[in-house]
């Protein structure tokens, strides 16, 4: 190997650095460092969405519950009780319903408030659902 005039050898790097990557050592890190945040936010962003339709998917299970239960005769007070009981318990304690009609048939809408993963938001909105059930 031909070795490099003094003038030239004195800007190489020193071996030292040239031996443990170079100047670019640590770059990697702080790339990350840098990019964390962002996906930090990302992550908490899809698991609020999963939450949301989470909600959602109880609030129709829930409906159904409670106009099974309201189309009954014997039971038409339960159903917000029986609506509550067929939901997870975090969801079914921020729940409500409503119960509507009188004809053949009984309508139940279940409203949901989304749980929230921010810390200090709580206005995600509810999810609300309808189910309409027979009369029996």
């Amino acid at each position: 190997m031909r070795r490099l005039p003094c003038r030239l050898r004195r800007l190489a790097a020193p071996r030292r650095l040239r031996a443990y990557g170079g100047p670019e050592r640590g770059s990697s890190s702080l790339e990350f460092a840098g990019l964390l945040p962002l996906l930090l936010v990302v992550a908490m962003a899809v698991l609020q969405l999963g939450i949301a339709g989470y909600a959602v998917q109880q609030a129709g299970t829930g409906a159904r519950a409670a106009a099974r239960t309201a189309g009954r005769p014997d039971a038409s007070g339960e159903y917000a009780a029986t609506g509550k009981a067929a939901m997870s318990g975090w969801v079914a304690s921020h729940s409500s319903f409503r119960r509507a009609g009188d004809g053949d048939a009984v309508r139940v809408t279940a409203n949901v408030t989304i749980p929230s993963l921010v810390p200090g938001v709580h206005d995600f909105g509810t999810a609300s659902r309808t189910a309409t059930m027979p009369r029996e």
